[in-house]
């Protein structure tokens, strides 16, 4: 007798969402992070979402939501590719002899080769599970390769919050009490004096950034990355560059740092958008003798490793990803599709004294808002500001949501800025919705509109109690 006929009521799937899933806030605020559905329930963003295609979801009334978040940018092709989901069918279908952790299966490898191709400077790929797996391997090879303590970062930065990724966190709300952390000293964007002082003491092993920032979507100044690189490699020093956010071709080049020719990172992050949205995957990409240096013997083969890193179903994903990602020239269509909907965008700051800039690079972009000019917005700007920096933002995002039903959020804690990464699928007909919805949100923000500054002031409520 097998397990499945020996009596037990085995495992369906569809009975049990349908039976147990109206109980999903419920279970979440019982078990898990009982902020999230207290969070969701204030803002309204406390939906019920059934089913998901593309850049849309809809409800179980039929109502179509558009994406321009994009799961914070794991789903860059959009939810259920078929031929991602094809592809992890024929994997799971393949029965192969998966993690046996001691033979070379061919799909790592493969994925590797492919991966690579796109960053021909780097020889080496370690894979792991997630984006601040990837920037945890890269601070630990760098550490290693250079036999220094010390890696730099910048304000602002967000590279993950497990314990190594949380010590180059530039924000100290993710920071506060899981002190202490490891010795490593941050700088401002875009100074290179600042890089160049910390470098003359001798014991940097890396400096990390990201090519855009995703808290409040900043890019470094022009030339700085490359004058930052010229000074690293005069100090010995190694250049890490996070594209867990900006790589595979969110910025309209398959990675962010090839806006600038001539750069070269020693090692590269990647994840989320190699998952395509299904399997949770992060690769770090590195020079030739930096992963010789850390493996440097067989006494050290598994110095640094994952217990699921290169898993058949993660690594089927990533090279079907990046098959569709050349098939369909999705990279080409997000720097085209981002070109039309930020220039859309951006034209409207000087219709609106609340619209501060709009910027970014590809479908990576971010829309910021400011002190208006006349005395009845202002007044209004400054009650909220008092109260937390960053609600005016939020009192854009809900009614995007409640009456537009498109899905945003704003870029990061206390900032007044909204952060799209839709998926790189997007059309014009998806451009046009999100405008079109934006500049209605705009008009009534800038009219008085009573339901936008009422909600406004139940956000300053919210903040205000929970000091």
């Amino acid at each position: 007798m097998t397990p499945a006929t020996a009596g037990g009521k085995g495992f369906d799937l569809g009975a049990l969402l349908a039976e147990r899933g109206a109980e999903r806030y419920e279970l979440h605020a019982r078990h898990l992070n009982h902020q999230l559905p207290r969070m969701l329930h204030t803002i309204g963003f406390d939906k019920v979402y059934e089913r998901a295609e593309g850049a849309h979801f809809w409800d179980a009334e039929g109502n179509d939501y558009l994406d321009m978040l994009a799961g914070f940018g794991v789903m860059g092709l959009g939810r259920h590719h078929p031929v991602v989901r094809r592809a992890l069918h024929d994997v799971l279908d393949a029965q192969l002899a998966d993690l046996t952790r001691f033979d070379c299966q061919p799909l790592p490898g493969l994925l590797a080769e492919k991966l690579l191709s796109y960053s021909p400077h780097l020889d080496r790929v370690f894979f792991g599970n997630s984006g601040t797996e990837a920037v945890e391997t890269a601070l630990k090879f760098a550490r290693y390769a250079t036999g220094r303590p010390r890696v730099l970062y910048c304000d602002h930065a967000f590279h993950g919050l497990t314990a190594g990724s949380l010590s180059v966190n530039g924000e100290g709300g993710f920071r506060d009490g899981f002190a202490p952390l490891l010795p490593d000293t941050r700088i401002p964007l875009g100074d290179l004096a600042a890089l160049e002082r910390e470098l003359k003491r001798g014991d940097v092993a890396a400096f990390v950034v990201e090519p855009i920032q995703g808290k409040g979507v900043l890019a470094p100044p022009p030339g700085f990355l490359l004058a930052a690189q010229d000074l690293l490699r005069r100090h010995k020093a190694l250049l890490i560059a996070d594209e867990v956010q900006t790589g595979l071709g969110r910025t309209g080049e398959f990675y962010a740092y090839q806006h600038e020719p001539g750069l070269e990172p020693d090692l590269v992050c990647v994840a989320k958008a190699l998952s395509g949205g299904y399997v949770p995957v992060g690769a770090t990409l590195g020079r030739d003798w930096i992963f010789k240096k850390v493996y440097s013997s067989m006494d050290r083969v598994l110095v640094h490793s994952a217990s699921f890193g290169s898993n058949a179903q993660a690594m089927a994903a990533g090279l079907a990803v990046l098959t569709v990602m050349e098939d369909e020239g999705i990279v080409a269509h997000a720097r085209a599709t981002g070109d039309l909907l930020r220039g859309r965008l951006a034209a409207m700051v000087d219709e609106y004294e609340l619209l501060h800039e709009v910027r970014g690079r590809g479908l990576m972009i971010g829309i910021e808002f400011g002190r208006p000019s006349s005395l009845g917005l202002r007044s209004r700007w400054t009650m909220l500001q008092a109260a937390r920096k960053g609600l005016f933002a939020q009192m854009v995002v809900v009614p995007l949501l409640q009456k537009h039903r498109i899905l945003t959020q704003v870029s990061g804690d206390h900032l007044e800025v909204i952060k799209l990464i839709p998926p790189l699928i997007v059309d014009e007909a998806d451009v046009d919705r999100f405008v079109v919805a934006f500049r209605e949100v705009m008009d009534e923000a800038h009219g008085g509109g009573a339901l936008m500054w009422d909600f406004g002031r139940t956000l300053v409520k919210q903040a205000v109690g929970n000091r």
